[in-house]
Protein backbone atom coordinates (compact mmCIF):
# COMPACT_ATOMS: atom_id res chain seq x y z
CA UNK A 1 0.00 0.00 0.00
CA UNK A 2 1.53 3.33 -1.15
CA UNK A 3 2.16 6.01 1.64
CA UNK A 4 0.36 9.05 0.68
CA UNK A 5 2.46 11.24 2.87
CA UNK A 6 5.64 10.57 0.42
CA UNK A 7 5.01 12.62 -3.02
CA UNK A 8 8.11 13.76 -4.80
CA UNK A 9 11.63 14.43 -4.23
CA UNK A 10 13.79 17.20 -5.06
CA UNK A 11 16.61 18.76 -3.33
CA UNK A 12 16.36 21.77 -2.33
CA UNK A 13 18.90 24.25 -0.50
CA UNK A 14 21.24 20.90 -0.54
CA UNK A 15 18.54 19.12 1.52
CA UNK A 16 16.42 15.86 -0.06
CA UNK A 17 12.70 16.94 0.27
CA UNK A 18 9.54 15.57 0.07
CA UNK A 19 6.77 17.91 -1.27
CA UNK A 20 3.33 17.30 -3.05
CA UNK A 21 3.01 19.38 -6.09
CA UNK A 22 -0.75 19.27 -7.52
CA UNK A 23 -2.85 21.56 -10.42
CA UNK A 24 -1.08 24.27 -12.94
CA UNK A 25 -1.49 27.69 -12.37
CA UNK A 26 0.30 30.29 -10.50
CA UNK A 27 2.03 28.72 -7.74
CA UNK A 28 0.44 28.49 -4.01
CA UNK A 29 3.18 26.98 -1.54
CA UNK A 30 2.00 25.85 2.05
CA UNK A 31 3.81 25.39 5.00
CA UNK A 32 2.62 22.98 7.48
CA UNK A 33 2.52 23.87 11.67
CA UNK A 34 5.15 22.47 14.01
CA UNK A 35 2.81 19.58 15.66
CA UNK A 36 4.72 16.00 16.54
CA UNK A 37 4.38 13.88 13.44
CA UNK A 38 3.24 16.25 10.94
CA UNK A 39 3.42 16.31 7.47
CA UNK A 40 2.36 18.10 4.36
CA UNK A 41 -0.04 15.60 3.74
CA UNK A 42 -1.85 15.71 7.19
CA UNK A 43 -1.70 19.26 7.66
CA UNK A 44 -3.27 19.89 4.24
CA UNK A 45 -5.04 16.65 2.57
CA UNK A 46 -8.43 18.48 2.63
CA UNK A 47 -7.06 21.69 1.07
CA UNK A 48 -4.61 20.54 -2.14
CA UNK A 49 -7.29 19.03 -3.84
CA UNK A 50 -9.45 22.53 -3.73
CA UNK A 51 -6.78 25.10 -4.10
CA UNK A 52 -5.41 22.80 -7.09
CA UNK A 53 -8.08 23.53 -9.15
CA UNK A 54 -7.30 27.17 -9.81
CA UNK A 55 -3.54 27.06 -8.65
CA UNK A 56 -0.26 25.18 -8.71
CA UNK A 57 -0.21 23.56 -5.04
CA UNK A 58 3.36 22.63 -3.40
CA UNK A 59 3.65 21.49 -0.27
CA UNK A 60 6.78 20.26 1.22
CA UNK A 61 8.23 18.70 4.49
CA UNK A 62 9.90 21.44 6.05
CA UNK A 63 13.55 20.14 7.16
CA UNK A 64 13.32 18.27 10.54
CA UNK A 65 9.41 16.80 9.61
CA UNK A 66 7.54 14.25 7.67
CA UNK A 67 9.92 12.57 5.26
CA UNK A 68 12.38 15.06 4.26
CA UNK A 69 15.94 14.49 4.94
CA UNK A 70 17.45 16.28 7.89
CA UNK A 71 20.97 16.58 7.26
CA UNK A 72 23.23 15.25 10.37
CA UNK A 73 23.97 17.93 12.79
CA UNK A 74 21.55 20.27 11.45
CA UNK A 75 20.69 23.77 13.40
CA UNK A 76 16.90 24.56 13.29
CA UNK A 77 16.20 28.34 13.12
CA UNK A 78 14.18 30.70 11.41
CA UNK A 79 17.03 31.51 8.61
CA UNK A 80 17.68 28.07 8.15
CA UNK A 81 13.80 27.32 7.14
CA UNK A 82 13.55 30.41 5.03
CA UNK A 83 16.53 29.46 3.36
CA UNK A 84 14.63 25.51 2.87
CA UNK A 85 11.11 27.26 1.73
CA UNK A 86 13.45 29.39 -0.92
CA UNK A 87 15.39 26.61 -2.07
CA UNK A 88 12.38 24.50 -2.64
CA UNK A 89 11.06 27.26 -5.11
CA UNK A 90 14.86 27.67 -6.96
CA UNK A 91 14.51 23.45 -7.56
CA UNK A 92 11.29 23.71 -8.86
CA UNK A 93 12.11 27.08 -11.00
CA UNK A 94 9.74 29.09 -9.18
CA UNK A 95 10.10 32.93 -9.04
CA UNK A 96 7.20 33.98 -7.29
CA UNK A 97 4.56 32.29 -5.01
CA UNK A 98 1.83 32.86 -2.41
CA UNK A 99 2.40 31.54 1.12
CA UNK A 100 -0.27 29.85 3.06
CA UNK A 101 1.62 29.33 6.51
CA UNK A 102 0.02 27.10 9.62
CA UNK A 103 1.14 28.38 12.87
CA UNK A 104 4.88 27.70 12.90
CA UNK A 105 4.52 28.03 9.52
CA UNK A 106 2.61 31.55 9.47
CA UNK A 107 6.25 32.23 11.27
CA UNK A 108 8.15 30.89 8.66
CA UNK A 109 5.71 32.57 5.78
CA UNK A 110 6.24 35.91 7.29
CA UNK A 111 9.77 36.08 7.69
CA UNK A 112 10.19 34.64 4.09
CA UNK A 113 8.07 37.67 2.57
CA UNK A 114 10.40 39.93 4.87
CA UNK A 115 13.76 38.87 3.71
CA UNK A 116 12.56 37.80 0.26
CA UNK A 117 9.70 40.52 -0.91
CA UNK A 118 10.16 39.88 -4.45
CA UNK A 119 9.70 36.21 -4.42
CA UNK A 120 6.33 36.59 -2.03
CA UNK A 121 2.73 37.58 -3.72
CA UNK A 122 0.15 37.25 -0.78
CA UNK A 123 0.44 35.32 2.43
CA UNK A 124 -2.33 33.71 4.39
CA UNK A 125 -1.34 33.20 7.69
CA UNK A 126 -3.70 30.70 9.46
CA UNK A 127 -2.98 30.26 13.88
CA UNK A 128 0.10 32.21 12.73
CA UNK A 129 3.45 32.19 15.11
CA UNK A 130 5.12 35.35 13.90
CA UNK A 131 4.74 37.95 16.47
CA UNK A 132 5.38 37.77 20.41
CA UNK A 133 3.21 36.65 22.64
CA UNK A 134 3.26 34.34 26.07
CA UNK A 135 3.89 31.02 25.06
CA UNK A 136 0.43 29.42 25.94
CA UNK A 137 0.02 26.03 27.70
CA UNK A 138 -1.28 24.05 25.07
CA UNK A 139 1.95 25.20 22.48
CA UNK A 140 4.41 24.25 25.42
CA UNK A 141 1.94 20.50 25.32
CA UNK A 142 2.86 20.42 21.57
CA UNK A 143 6.44 20.99 21.77
CA UNK A 144 7.11 19.02 24.69
CA UNK A 145 5.49 16.10 23.38
CA UNK A 146 6.23 12.34 25.07
CA UNK A 147 5.43 9.85 22.49
CA UNK A 148 2.97 7.36 23.60
CA UNK A 149 -0.91 7.00 21.79
CA UNK A 150 -2.61 8.89 25.14
CA UNK A 151 -0.46 11.89 24.76
CA UNK A 152 -1.08 12.29 21.30
CA UNK A 153 -4.65 11.61 21.85
CA UNK A 154 -4.85 14.52 24.06
CA UNK A 155 -3.01 16.77 22.09
CA UNK A 156 -5.58 16.29 19.05
CA UNK A 157 -7.80 17.08 21.94
CA UNK A 158 -6.13 20.51 22.21
CA UNK A 159 -5.84 20.97 18.36
CA UNK A 160 -9.76 20.98 17.83
CA UNK A 161 -12.95 22.18 19.13
CA UNK A 162 -14.85 19.94 18.02
CA UNK A 163 -13.59 16.34 19.64
CA UNK A 164 -15.69 14.37 17.10
CA UNK A 165 -12.92 15.34 14.87
CA UNK A 166 -10.55 13.11 16.74
CA UNK A 167 -10.94 9.82 16.50
CA UNK A 168 -8.66 6.86 17.75
CA UNK A 169 -7.89 5.97 14.49
CA UNK A 170 -6.34 9.46 13.81
CA UNK A 171 -4.38 9.48 17.24
CA UNK A 172 -3.05 5.99 16.08
CA UNK A 173 -1.72 7.29 12.65
CA UNK A 174 -0.27 10.66 14.41
CA UNK A 175 1.66 8.58 17.38
CA UNK A 176 3.12 5.99 14.57
CA UNK A 177 4.32 8.98 12.73
CA UNK A 178 5.70 10.72 15.76
CA UNK A 179 8.09 7.77 16.19
CA UNK A 180 9.35 6.56 13.01
CA UNK A 181 13.04 6.16 13.09
CA UNK A 182 14.64 9.56 14.31
CA UNK A 183 11.72 11.37 14.83
CA UNK A 184 11.02 11.86 18.39
CA UNK A 185 14.84 12.74 18.92
CA UNK A 186 14.71 15.85 15.88
CA UNK A 187 11.64 16.47 17.60
CA UNK A 188 12.73 16.79 20.91
CA UNK A 189 16.04 18.53 19.67
CA UNK A 190 14.17 21.50 17.78
CA UNK A 191 12.01 23.29 20.75
CA UNK A 192 13.63 22.37 23.96
CA UNK A 193 12.63 24.15 27.45
CA UNK A 194 12.63 26.72 28.27
CA UNK A 195 10.48 27.08 25.09
CA UNK A 196 9.72 30.93 25.13
CA UNK A 197 12.98 31.20 23.32
CA UNK A 198 11.71 28.92 20.36
CA UNK A 199 8.62 31.07 19.99
CA UNK A 200 10.53 34.27 20.01
CA UNK A 201 12.99 33.39 17.72
CA UNK A 202 9.84 32.77 15.31
CA UNK A 203 8.86 36.17 15.65
CA UNK A 204 9.26 38.79 13.66
CA UNK A 205 9.73 43.22 15.19
CA UNK A 206 6.29 45.20 14.60
CA UNK A 207 8.62 47.45 12.75
CA UNK A 208 9.29 44.52 10.34
CA UNK A 209 5.39 43.60 10.15
CA UNK A 210 5.05 47.17 9.51
CA UNK A 211 6.96 46.83 6.62
CA UNK A 212 5.53 44.29 4.71
CA UNK A 213 3.83 45.34 1.96
CA UNK A 214 2.06 42.21 0.76
CA UNK A 215 -1.73 41.63 0.67
CA UNK A 216 -2.21 39.17 3.86
CA UNK A 217 -5.23 37.21 5.10
CA UNK A 218 -5.35 36.04 8.86
CA UNK A 219 -7.66 33.22 9.66
CA UNK A 220 -7.73 32.32 13.41
CA UNK A 221 -9.80 29.91 15.33
CA UNK A 222 -11.35 32.03 18.76
CA UNK A 223 -11.09 28.96 20.76
CA UNK A 224 -7.68 28.38 19.42
CA UNK A 225 -5.47 26.49 22.68
CA UNK A 226 -2.14 26.26 21.15
CA UNK A 227 -1.84 29.85 19.38
CA UNK A 228 -3.98 32.71 21.17
CA UNK A 229 -6.52 35.33 18.85
CA UNK A 230 -4.94 38.17 20.29
CA UNK A 231 -1.81 37.11 18.32
CA UNK A 232 -4.09 37.05 15.03
CA UNK A 233 -5.08 40.20 16.33
CA UNK A 234 -1.88 42.18 16.50
CA UNK A 235 -0.95 41.02 13.26
CA UNK A 236 -3.88 42.28 11.71
CA UNK A 237 -3.29 45.47 13.52
CA UNK A 238 0.62 46.02 12.51
CA UNK A 239 0.85 44.79 8.07
CA UNK A 240 -0.62 47.46 6.18
CA UNK A 241 -2.40 45.22 3.49
CA UNK A 242 -4.32 43.04 6.21
CA UNK A 243 -7.86 41.57 6.56
CA UNK A 244 -8.77 39.17 9.87
CA UNK A 245 -11.11 36.30 9.60
CA UNK A 246 -12.16 34.78 12.46
CA UNK A 247 -13.79 31.51 12.71
CA UNK A 248 -16.13 30.89 16.29
CA UNK A 249 -16.59 27.29 17.46
CA UNK A 250 -12.88 26.55 15.83
CA UNK A 251 -9.53 25.71 17.79
CA UNK A 252 -6.19 25.36 15.76
CA UNK A 253 -7.48 23.52 13.00
CA UNK A 254 -9.55 25.85 10.75
CA UNK A 255 -8.45 24.44 7.83
CA UNK A 256 -9.72 20.85 8.53
CA UNK A 257 -12.52 22.35 11.10
CA UNK A 258 -13.68 24.17 8.35
CA UNK A 259 -12.70 22.76 5.19
CA UNK A 260 -14.86 24.14 3.37
CA UNK A 261 -15.14 27.75 4.19
CA UNK A 262 -11.49 28.05 4.64
CA UNK A 263 -11.05 26.91 1.25
CA UNK A 264 -13.06 28.95 -0.44
CA UNK A 265 -11.99 32.06 1.46
CA UNK A 266 -8.14 31.42 0.45
CA UNK A 267 -8.75 30.98 -3.19
CA UNK A 268 -11.69 33.85 -3.31
CA UNK A 269 -8.63 35.98 -1.77
CA UNK A 270 -6.18 34.78 -4.10
CA UNK A 271 -8.43 35.00 -7.13
CA UNK A 272 -8.62 38.34 -6.86
CA UNK A 273 -5.87 39.50 -8.61
CA UNK A 274 -3.02 37.37 -9.37
CA UNK A 275 0.64 39.39 -8.97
Amino acid sequence: MTNPEIGKSVVAAGIQTNYHDVGEGYPVILVHGSGPGVTAYANWRLNIPYLSQFYRVIAPDMVGFGYTEQPEGYEFSLDNWVQHIIGVMDALDIQKAHIVGNSFGGGLAIATALRYPERVGRLVLMGAAGTKFKLTEGLDAVWGYQPSIENMRKLLDLFAYDRSLVSDELAEVRYKASIRPGVQESFASMFPAPRQQWLDSLASSDEELKSLSNEALIIHGREDRVVPLSSSLHLAEVIDRAQLHVFGRCGHWTQIEHTDRFNRLVADFFNEINE
